[in-house]
């Protein structure tokens, strides 16, 4: 664990804040920069006359910001705050990427761990930076943390002793470029190299391609799916492992095939790599509780069904839903744009979908893209593409919020949209307000 004497913090967020304390902690000298308060002139003039000994990035600077470019000029190593908090915690960890489902899958895996009697906490991009869990838990038998591919950019030391990728979907490309740089970012996962006993997780159709992304490098493979060639796999609700038989997870949220054959198979391989009694597996997931705006049950009105999936920022998070939806659906989705190629999920949109109400940003390039599949509405705002929704459904039949798109050109968050649509819908009822 290298400690510092001197560290310079781009950007002041949660995780800024977080691993400045821990810094200080230390004893290290900290000098924090943020875009309300510099521009790049004072950035490179306080590099030029600064010695800092590492730069701590918040995920929300790309590699190919300026002020990224000025501090690898200067010579300064670049540090993710994750790896940052991540070295100073004793005990063992748990690692989650990928495209969709992390913060499902994490909260399942410490809530596992806590119910087998084991200290564990979750950070990173579930919500508490990693040095922030490492100062109030110090003690900790496992640290789980969710990480991005934003905070996969700038690791280099970083392992752990479970580590787990469970898709890699077209996400965040206007960042990344390509689908071959996004994917060998999470591949950085893994780690430069893995000790004996450290497990790696992968979906079984992606194992060979990350083994070339990893230049071949031996790890402790463990691959997973809804096929039997994968070590854990998923099927009526169940996941089998060779002669150790099945885990019955009916009558969970982990039963359905979207989530049993990607999240539900990762688990049980996480959990026995953990070392956790199956009995303890099922129980947890018994107990589980879903997180908010993730393909949320709200309500019915006059036959309707009404569901909140806000959290699908991206494509592949709508597909999923659609497929756990069922037929017969009004879809409500547009927002701020992080992909730009909106054509893959047209076969279940013509399948699923009865039509689609478009608001945001992406509202005209997805009426383009879709306009020839099924009935497309552009609508500009939620409560217009709600309203307009709700009159065109009959009993039966299912409005979905599902944007496909991150919330930032109408709404701060995409916890405020979803808490928007659940607005909207309790103004249906008697005594609600007026939903329009």
């Amino acid at each position: 664990m290298e400690k510092y004497h001197t560290a310079l913090i781009l950007g002041y967020g949660r995780s800024g804040r977080a691993a400045e304390r821990l810094l200080r902690a230390e004893g290290a000298e900290v000098s924090v920069l943020t875009e309300e308060t510099a521009g790049l002139p004072e950035v490179v003039y306080m590099l030029e006359n600064g010695r800092f000994e590492v730069c701590i990035v918040s995920p929300g600077f790309a590699l190919d910001h300026p002020w990224m470019c000025a501090v690898r000029d200067a010579g300064i190593p670049l540090l993710s705050e994750l790896e940052l908090g991540w070295s100073r915690h004793r005990g063992k960890t748990v690692a989650v990427t990928g495209s969709n489902g992390k913060s499902t899958a994490v909260k399942w895996i410490c809530e596992i761990l806590q119910l087998a009697g084991l200290r564990a906490e979750i950070g990173g991009n579930y919500g508490i930076p990693a040095c922030e869990v490492v100062l109030e838990h110090p003690d900790l038998d496992w640290l789980v943390l969710e990480v991005s591919s934003f905070q996969l950019e700038t690791v280099r030391d970083f392992r752990a002793d479970v580590a787990v990728l469970l898709n890699v979907l077209p996400n965040h490309l206007n960042r990344h470029g390509t689908m071959e740089i996004y994917r060998r970012t999470k591949a950085r996962i893994f780690g430069s190299s893995s000790l004996s006993g450290d497990a790696c997780l992968v979906p079984v159709d992606l194992l060979s391609q990350l083994r070339a992304d990893l230049d071949g490098a031996e790890r402790r493979w463990i691959t997973f799916g809804k096929t039997a060639d994968a070590d854990y796999f998923f099927e009526n609700g169940q996941v089998f492992h060779g002669l150790d038989g099945s885990i019955d997870l009916s009558g969970t949220l982990f039963a359905s095939p979207i989530i049993g054959s990607c999240t539900g198979a990762a688990v049980v391989a996480v959990a026995d790599a953990c070392g956790i009694a199956r009995a303890v597996v099922v129980e947890a997931a018994r107990r589980f509780q879903p997180l908010p705006h993730r393909l949320l049950w709200v309500g019915e009105f006059d036959g309707v069904g009404y569901v909140n999936d806000s959290k699908a920022t991206n494509l592949a998070a709508t597909a999923a839903a659609l497929q756990a939806c069922g037929k017969t659906i009004l879809l409500i989705a547009g927002g701020l744009p992080k992909e730009a190629d909106y054509t893959f999920i047209k076969e279940i949109l013509a399948e699923r979908v009865k039509s689609i109400y478009l608001l945001g940003q992406a509202s005209r390039a997805m009426y383009q893209a879709w306009s020839g599949v099924c009935l497309c509405v552009e609508c500009g705002t939620l409560e217009v593409a709600f309203r307009t929704a709700r009159d065109a459904a009959n009993p039966g039949e299912t409005i979905l919020l599902s944007p496909g798109c991150a919330s930032f050109d109408q709404f701060r968050s995409f916890e405020e949209r979803g808490e928007r649509f659940v607005a909207l819908f309790r103004g249906l009822e008697p005594g609600g307000g007026d939903a329009a």
